[in-house]
């Protein structure tokens, strides 16, 4: 028995430990940086990068002495013969063995030179996907943080609410069991009371839908436990940073205009691939080889003889005539390239209207913070006025109700105003590419 008693307890104790390990607790900065190493997007660009400095060392290495080496053997198991004289001569070697080196080495080809610019390309715009898929990893960490603190703060605001809606139906109930009250005014806190605690449970599902997101956008199994070290009036008043409304608004250096740069890049080269088709082509090599025959086989015996060879040289191809099919791949490239340019001017454009725009809606979510704060005092104020008056007999349940509908709304939006104010400024720092360094 004694025994027993002893194992539960250290499995419940491993438990215990195996719980408070797997829990784990973040602040929004180590979030953000541990969705940069887990959240499974951001590991597949970097395997992207990874695959795209391979890809240039293919090209690279095709340019480079290629060596093959091959070995044969042959036994002719019925020789062919010559006939002369009325007598047969059995033509060949009955077993040979052929051993042969090859070295291949590209002198000079004008597609190649293109290949390895268009390698550094592809490295370039790996690593600029890599740098795009860490904004938006960012940004979606960001929003499920604040979705999290919204809706932890919001079940908060809701239980005191139904503390107090509570404390007033209890009071006004036993009011009018004294005769001193109608009964409207108990089925008045009763509404109100019922659709708070409705909305307490509607939050309390979503909060743990947005656990899930969170962990989803880190990089955890979506059922793991996570604390948040933050609190959202705190990350809010943060995030109040109107410095950088005055941030330099030079698109070139948005993510999404070097995107679409890259592709102009990639055009470029394109074209120049298909007019250096019109280049020609040299290549050299160099064989050698041994060839030993013999009528049994005894290639491994030292006396065995062997007959060396060696050969070089190049190989020239110049393009003549395709009949007009090298001048229809070259224009289709112009056209593209074209076509790149015209994007390129268009996304200048568009980012620049893109950053006017999310200045103005930071901007905007600052100062809404500011007034529904204000908004919320008085919505405080108005309620307990009111209820004040309620129960001195001088303000109905009606109008009791309206202020506490008033508060609730209030209420509400205070949070979102606080959540839109991170939101917004992360909105601002993905299209400038601003992003603090802590």
């Amino acid at each position: 028995m004694r025994q027993s008693l002893i194992l539960i307890f250290s499995i419940c104790i491993s438990v215990s430990g195996f719980s408070q390990e797997s829990t784990k607790s973040f602040s929004l900065q180590e979030a953000i940086s541990f969705a940069l190493e887990n959240n499974r997007t951001a590991k597949n660009a970097a395997r992207d990068i990874a695959a795209a400095e391979k890809q240039k060392w293919e090209t690279i290495a095709t340019g480079l002495p290629q060596v093959n080496a091959e070995i044969g053997y042959q036994n002719n198991l019925k020789r062919s013969v010559a006939v002369f004289d009325n007598q047969t001569f059995p033509l060949g070697p009955r077993q040979s063995v052929n051993a042969t080196t090859t070295i291949n080495q590209l002198l000079f080809d004008g597609s190649y030179l293109v290949g390895l610019q268009s390698a550094k390309v592809f490295l370039e715009i790996s690593k600029n996907a890599k740098e795009k898929t860490d904004l938006e990893v960012r940004k979606s960490v960001i929003n499920a943080y604040g979705n999290v603190l919204l809706a932890e703060e919001s079940i908060r605001i809701l239980d005191r609410n139904i503390e107090v809606l509570q404390k007033n139906l209890d009071e006004t109930r036993k009011i009018y069991e004294n005769g001193l009250e109608e009964e409207e005014s108990v089925e008045q806190l009763q509404i109100t009371l019922s659709g708070v605690k409705s909305n307490l449970e509607n939050t309390t599902r979503l909060k743990h839908i947005a656990y899930q997101l969170l962990n989803i956008a880190i990089g955890l199994d979506i059922n793991n436990a996570v604390v948040l070290k933050d609190n959202l009036e705190t990350l809010a008043i943060e995030n109040m940073t109107l410095s950088l409304l005055d941030a330099n608004e030079h698109v070139e250096n948005v993510i999404d205009y070097k995107i679409v740069e890259n592709d102009k890049v990639s055009k470029e080269l394109l074209l120049k691939l298909e007019k250096s088709k019109a280049l020609p082509t040299l290549r050299g090599f160099i064989s050698g080889g041994y060839l030993g025959n013999s009528s049994s086989f005894s290639f491994a015996n030292s006396d065995q003889e062997w007959f060396g060879s060696s050969l070089f040289g190049v190989t020239l191809n110049v393009p003549v005539f395709s009949s007009g099919g090298r001048h229809a791949s070259t224009q289709r490239a112009k056209i593209n390239l074209e076509k790149a340019e015209d994007d390129l001017k268009e996304t200048e454009q568009k980012l620049k209207l893109q950053i006017s725009s999310a200045k103005s809606d930071y901007k905007f979510a600052i100062e809404d913070y500011q007034n529904k704060k204000q908004n919320l005092g008085l919505a405080e104020r108005i309620e307990q006025k009111n209820q004040i008056k309620f129960f001195e007999g001088i303000a109905s349940s009606f109008e009791l109700r309206q202020a506490q509908t008033q508060l609730y709304s209030a209420q509400q939006e205070f949070l979102q105003s606080m959540l839109d104010v991170i939101n917004k400024k992360t909105e601002l720092e993905t299209v400038l590419n601003e992003i603090p360094k802590n």
